[in-house]
């Protein structure tokens, strides 16, 4: 009959996250992840030398079931879950899981509804603010009412961007898993993105020119690779285009197994400290001038998560005073 132990020893190799199996105060064996963690020579001695944290010695040297949330090994700042199990008479099992991950997730989602938070919280703000006013008994001229209800609409549509941005982007993370299965003229989608963008490109007084050397398809979902187009247009439109420069051009060809779509302006640019933070949720490189343009924040996040799902690549280049390329690859339909 093979000894429990044993069999523990070799379930514990088995293992991906550190795991260690503790008697009478020694390690008597250790997996790989927790010999890379904690030492090589950690096994057939005191378990002291491979655990120094104070709290999770307390758990294992009790031999108790035990679960506890610790920082500190391997790293200052890394966090644990420990587990502390029984197996056999004086033997303890010590299992831990890496909670790095759920933890960085936890800060992000933490800091994404602090910041969606802000951002509905300044349009409504006013909103609230300009309305009470039009609603007080006093009279009010009729150039202070149109400059009152001009503003209140102008807020209320910045809310519903937002909003719309953030629905979006919960129905690409629902989806990301589920592959696209369409076949996609990736050409056209820039054509119909192009006309979407006019009207918003005259305002700007802004010319946008579309070259299509051939018509790659694409196996994709074709609402958003239209929302990528559209968003990186009128990304370009916004922020690219200004008295000196107000041409946009838009590319779209093939390239050995690739589709390419290629959007560049001539404006400002982007300075190289912003651009690995571009694609983050509400990240701006100017807040002020992204709210006057009518921009949500959220653009190039979810044109991020869109090309993930698609397999593909999103590749952004900016110098200050030469203007901004944004090219998306994907795999051609075979």
């Amino acid at each position: 009959m093979v000894s429990p132990i044993l069999s523990a020893t070799a379930l514990i190799e088995a293992l991906d996250e550190p795991a260690l199996i503790v008697a009478a105060g020694r390690t008597v064996a250790a997996n790989k992840a927790a010999c890379s963690l904690l030492g090589d020579s950690i096994i057939d001695r005191d378990v002291r030398i491979a655990i120094r944290h104070p709290q999770a010695l307390g758990a294992i040297l009790a031999g108790r079931p035990a679960d506890l949330a610790i920082i500190g090994l391997g790293s200052a700042e890394r966090p644990w879950h420990l587990s502390v199990r029984p197996i056999a008479k004086g033997y303890g099992l010590v299992r831990l899981t890496d909670r790095s991950s759920a933890m960085a997730a936890e800060r992000m989602r933490v800091d994404f509804v602090a910041n969606a938070s802000h951002e509905l919280r300044t349009p409504l703000a006013t909103i609230s603010g300009f309305a009470e006013t039009l609603a007080e008994e006093e009279p009010i001229d009729d150039q202070s009412r149109r400059k009152f209800g001009t503003t209140i609409h102008t807020e209320s549509a910045r809310m519903l961007r937002i909003i719309e941005d953030l629905m979006s982007l919960s129905r690409i993370e629902a989806d990301r898993f589920i592959t696209p299965r369409d076949t996609v003229d990736l050409a056209a989608i820039a054509q119909i993105a192009v006309q979407h963008a006019a009207a918003l490109a005259e305002r700007r007084g802004c010319s946008i020119e579309l070259s299509a050397e051939s018509e790659p398809w694409v196996i994709g979902d074709n609402p958003q690779l239209l929302q990528v187009a559209a968003n990186l247009i009128a990304n370009a439109v916004r922020y690219g285009c200004n008295t000196k420069a107000s041409e946009v051009r838009v590319e779209v060809a093939a390239d050995g197994a690739r589709a390419i779509l290629r959007v560049i302006d001539h404006g400002d640019g982007i300075a190289a400290a912003h651009l690995s933070r571009l694609t983050e949720r509400f990240y701006r490189v100017d807040p002020a001038r992204s709210r006057d343009s009518g921009g949500t924040g959220l653009g190039l996040a979810i044109v991020k998560h869109i090309v993930e799902r698609h397999r593909g690549a999103l590749d952004i280049r900016s110098a200050v005073g030469t203007g901004t390329i944004v090219e998306v690859r994907l795999p051609l339909a075979s």
